[in-house]
């Protein structure tokens, strides 16, 4: 795939681009769930602006379920638990 001019983001554009952590972007790269970046030199890696875009367009059309929230009652100290005991 070749592109004329094609814009690469560093990755302080890219977390405020996507939203996300720079850990959530390595976990989701090392999974193959994220563009791949590439290294300009060996302090520099970058990813393609158009990749970022097309990621985020297809992660918005895919349904993905809400995390679910914790279960207070798994808690070593909890009122709620220590009421019923």
């Amino acid at each position: 795939m070749e592109h004329k001019n094609r814009r690469t983001l560093r990755r302080a554009q890219v977390i405020h681009k996507t939203g996300l952590s720079q850990a959530s972007i390595f976990r989701l790269e090392r999974a193959g769930d994220f563009p791949r970046h590439f290294l300009l030199t060996p302090r520099c890696a970058v990813w393609f602006e158009d990749e970022i875009d097309a990621w985020l367009e297809d992660r918005r059309a895919k349904a993905i379920a809400a995390a679910s929230g914790p279960d207070i009652l798994l808690r070593k100290w909890n009122p709620v638990r220590q009421a019923a005991a």
